[in-house]
């Protein structure tokens, strides 16, 4: 399972047939990720036998922060509660010019899911899987840190700056950006580069978007209150379960008929609980769900529309509810210049044709954008459906094709050297 620093070739001697731009061939970084390649995919299957909750990543912090140092890389754990910082390269450059400082981070943590994909990796973990691609990502992560430790170690002087790595808990709760965030990780950094498993997107290719890519989140939770009662006279009590279904169908009834279809909104609810016999009408349910919207100025709104709109609801049917919303994300905005560069190398990897400008923002959410307050950044989109396709995101079944693994790591790699070429004092 071990992540070894690859041997590089000479810069003078190119792996023979090996695709892609001179500055992926000469310092032999196809023939390193090829001879890596095994090693990071068994890794990636360990994480998924082994899935952690969000906040509860423990043993992947103990794996990832092991293998870093074995790389040579300077470690930190505990960052963010159990994330992993890690850092290499130069602390200064030629003429005493400190060594800028660019970072990548990938998340760690898995969902409450039952596994249901049947395959031979399966999660050992009863009720937890690697159902959005984070074990991937955890795995594309070491793969770049393999093959910089690779550079650092033969070819030294492609590195010119330092280089942090941010290994992310709690990405599904929206809580881990932040909490690495208040311990410093992202302190100094001047450019952040990030990725997220799409599968949508065909394996082998990538997908690019400047500006917003995600949506701002919220967390709403509700509570309908009734008045108990006998399950056979619901007339004389105030039946919370049955206001509490007028509450999720009036709630989507209300956003296509009292705001702009041209703000789309997204209100999910994932929970429900209410109740304490069958034959005893409920007078408490508990609603707990998701807000997504592009727009920020109508986002700032919603809590009030919603609040307004729920009590209305309630009110109208004989009970009463309380309503909290807990704002848990704003956008990804992708820095253009950063995107470009992206692109840039994904097209000299892959070619233009499996390089995807993506049209519209997405209205999932993705707390990278916390990282992202007072840093430039960026997050592109890896293709993860092999021939048969894949299932969505959460999906019980979800299984990306292992062949963006090596995608990912060439993609990263190349942008942040290319970053790091910008560095070069100038004569």
């Amino acid at each position: 399972m071990s992540v070894s620093p690859p041997q590089l070739s000479a810069p003078d001697a190119p792996a023979a047939g090996s695709d892609g731009p001179a500055d992926w061939r000469e310092p032999g970084l196809a023939d390193a990720l090829e001879a890596l390649l095994p090693d990071l995919i068994q890794l990636r299957r360990h994480l998924h036998r082994h899935p952690e909750l969000s906040g509860h990543e423990q043993q992947t912090a103990a794996l990832v922060a092991g293998e870093l140092r074995r790389l040579g890389w300077q470690v930190r754990e505990g960052v963010g509660r159990t994330g992993v910082v890690a850092e290499l390269g130069p602390q200064d450059l030629e003429q005493g010019q400190p060594a800028p400082l660019v970072g990548l981070r990938v998340d760690m943590d898995a969902l409450p899911v039952e596994e249901r994909t049947g395959l031979d990796y399966a999660s050992t973990v009863q009720g937890l899987m690697h159902a959005c691609g984070h074990d991937l990502h955890t795995a594309v992560g070491l793969g770049v840190a393999g093959l910089l430790a690779g550079v650092m170690e033969r070819r030294p002087e492609l590195l010119r700056a330092r280089v942090r790595l941010l290994f992310q808990p709690a990405e599904e709760t929206a809580q881990g950006a932040a909490w690495m965030k208040a311990d410093g990780a992202t302190e100094g950094i001047e450019a952040l580069f990030g990725v997220h498993v799409f599968p949508s997107i065909p394996v082998g290719h990538v997908g690019v978007r400047s500006g917003s890519l995600t949506a701002a989140a919220g967390e709403l939770e509700i509570e309908v209150l009734g008045e108990s009662g006998h399950g056979a006279r619901p007339h004389q009590s105030t039946d919370a379960i049955w206001i509490a279904a007028r509450v999720v169908s009036g709630l989507q009834e209300a956003i296509s008929r009292r705001l702009d279809a041209l703000h789309p909104v997204v209100v999910s609810f994932g929970r429900i609980e209410g109740g304490k016999a069958f034959n005893v009408i409920a007078d408490h349910v508990r609603l707990l769900g998701t807000v997504r919207c592009l727009d920020l100025e109508l986002h700032d709104r919603l809590p009030a529309w919603i609040e307004d709109t729920v009590q209305a609801l309630c009110r109208g049917h004989g009970g009463e509810a309380r309503v909290r919303y807990r704002s848990i994300s704003p956008p990804v905005h992708n820095d253009a210049a950063l995107t470009a560069l992206v692109a840039g190398a994904a097209v000299d990897l892959l070619g233009a044709s499996q390089v995807q400008w993506l049209e519209q923002p997405s209205l999932g959410a993705e707390d990278f954008a916390a990282l992202l307050d007072g840093v430039r950044g960026t997050m592109f989109r890896l293709g993860v459906a092999g021939p048969q396709g894949c299932t969505p995101l959460h999906s019980c079944t979800f299984a990306p094709d292992e062949g963006a693994l090596a995608v990912g790591v060439k993609v990263l790699t190349l942008s942040l050297l290319r970053w790091m070429a910008q560095c070069r004092p100038q004569a």
